[in-house]
């Protein structure tokens, strides 16, 4: 079995990167190595984000390692909240929070039906010894639901409605969503170079 690190401490990814590479791979994320400093994400885009990750943690540990940036670009908001996501409402942001002020933003703005169009964008990048080996990314195009809906899944999921389906990704089964996501799209692009 290949080991490799996701460097995020986002548990809810961890276990989509693993269900998605199978049991082939041993995925452990930083949670298992408190001793590494996570890299500052101060990159202007998804990509940027992924590799300043993935180089910084690959400097420290003797396992390749595999980054992600990833976000919501709602188009009625001129992509926002984007590499902003995940503290899109402020110091302290919360999955709640987040979705809170994005339904607020939505209704500013006066967005409806297919005015709430957006997508789910992630950039993947895997470094091994500080070197970069590789880019990869994907997207999931979709509408913004009006309220919250479903239990599953994380961050935005509860608001998204992928095309071609009814239910949002906190609605889907998870091997539904790990099927069509964005993560998905880009992970699948990047297991050749695994």
């Amino acid at each position: 079995m290949k080991k490799l690190i996701f460097a995020t401490t986002n548990s809810h990814k961890t276990s989509e990167v693993q269900a998605m590479l199978g049991s082939e791979f041993e995925v452990l994320d930083l949670r298992a190595f408190p001793e590494i400093e996570p890299a500052e994400e101060t990159g202007t885009t998804f990509e940027e984000n992924a590799i300043l990750k993935a180089v910084s943690v690959s400097n420290q540990v003797s396992l390749p390692v595999l980054a992600d940036d990833s976000g919501l670009e709602v188009d009625a908001l001129d992509g926002a909240p984007g590499v902003y996501s995940a503290r899109y409402s402020g110091e302290g942001a919360t999955d709640a929070s987040n979705r809170a002020k994005l339904l607020a933003e939505l209704d500013r703005v006066g967005a409806r039906g297919k005015a709430r169009s957006g997508r789910f964008r992630c950039a993947m990048a895997l470094a091994n010894a500080g070197e970069m080996v590789a880019t990869t990314s994907g997207a999931v195009e979709g509408i913004l639901t009006p309220a919250e809906r479903g239990e599953g899944g994380f961050g935005y999921d509860p608001l998204f409605v992928p095309d071609g389906y009814c239910e949002t990704f906190a609605e889907l089964p998870s091997d539904v969503k790990n099927q069509l996501s964005h993560r998905a799209a880009a992970l699948e692009k990047m297991r050749a170079m695994l």
